[in-house]
């Protein structure tokens, strides 16, 4: 079986998946306790004005006809209209106008973990039974027990008061003047001056975001490289007088990644739904915010349309961590069984 004929099948078969978890959305959303009727009304509901939204909104179709127009819209990308948040406005353009701010911190709630967890867990495998060894493994132990709503309170507290606590260094005026909580300005983010201004504010939510990612690369990295030093290939390479640099990058680093490409794919999808209390609580307003409030405030195909999104986000990164392994792993193979 081909590289292409491989992901063509893992393509098709995500699409019951896809199905499946769709389903249980509509059912969850739909078929719930949530009437939007009352948060669009507010105080002025009565029983004939419910009604007559009920109509207006279609709530009032028999649950299989709901169920099938449902599952047609979200599979032609037809998300639907906001019915409660932005009722002016496609639940397509409401999501595009939070999307980018949890991109933002997803991104560098994904890439801090990379470039910090992981260099110490290698250095830490590197140099076993080492101070750096104890040291390195104490953090990742401390940094994966802390709770992200505790950690995001605690480190608001200290960037809204860093002048006291970091002994005169602020966090509001390093490099750019900006809140240490609230909203990135996301117009023209391509300019670079914008970006490191968006990016200094989404942060320290990302910092917090990524924190159990980065406990758990450190830890799971340091056990990935001290299995791949101490394997019989690595004692060959050395028997046959290979240079040392050219046995950990060549031999130890890239088998070291192996385990930890599922670690990355599956924290990378957990981000989504960690991003809620984040966003609350550093005011960031993105995604997860969104999310909190469509289904709070019964805003069910803004809540549906998020959720389908989320569901085709893991199923990609499922998808994408099998292309990994064949990267990264020459040892998998496309057998047909």
């Amino acid at each position: 079986m081909s590289r292409w004929s491989y992901f063509a099948k893992r393509l098709v078969l995500s699409i019951p998946v896809i199905l499946f978890g769709t389903t249980i959305t509509f059912f969850v959303i739909y078929a719930g306790p949530i009437d939007p009727a009352y948060a669009i009304l507010g105080s002025q509901a009565t029983p004939d004005k419910v009604a007559d939204i009920h109509r207006q909104l279609g709530m009032n179709q028999p649950m299989w006809e709901m169920y099938f127009d449902y599952i047609v819209d979200m599979f032609t990308f037809n998300l639907g209209n906001s019915w409660v948040i932005r009722p002016d406005l496609t639940a397509y353009e409401v999501i595009m106008d939070f999307a980018p701010r949890t991109v933002l911190m997803g991104a560098w709630a994904v890439i801090l973990p990379l470039f910090v967890g992981i260099p110490l867990g290698f250095y830490a495998g590197l140099n076993p039974n080492t101070l750096g060894d104890y040291t390195a493994s104490f953090g990742g132990i401390i940094w994966r027990a802390m709770p992200n709503f505790w950690l995001a309170v605690l480190l608001l507290l200290v960037l809204s008061r860093s002048e006291e606590f970091l002994f005169g260094f602020s966090w509001e005026s390093f490099i750019y003047s900006t809140p240490v909580a609230g909203a990135p300005d996301m117009e023209n983010i391509w300019n670079f001056e914008n970006f490191l201004r968006a990016s200094k504010v989404v942060i320290p939510g990302a910092m917090v975001l990524g924190s159990a990612s980065m406990g758990n690369e450190m830890r799971i990295g340091r056990t990935a490289f001290l299995e791949a030093r101490n394997s019989n290939y690595v004692e060959m390479a050395r028997a046959k007088g290979l240079p040392g640099r050219s046995i950990v990058w060549k031999h130890i680093f890239r088998n070291a990644l192996i385990p930890l490409v599922p670690v990355i794919t599956a924290e990378a999808g957990v981000l989504v739904g960690g991003s809620v209390l984040v966003e609350t609580v550093f005011g960031i307003n993105g995604i997860g915010w969104l999310f909190f409030t469509a289904m709070t405030s019964g805003d069910l195909p803004l809540a549906a349309a998020l959720m389908f999104l989320f569901i085709l986000l893991l199923v990609g990164l499922n998808i994408l961590q099998d292309f990994l392994y064949t990267i990264i792993d020459p040892r998998v193979g496309f057998e047909s069984n």
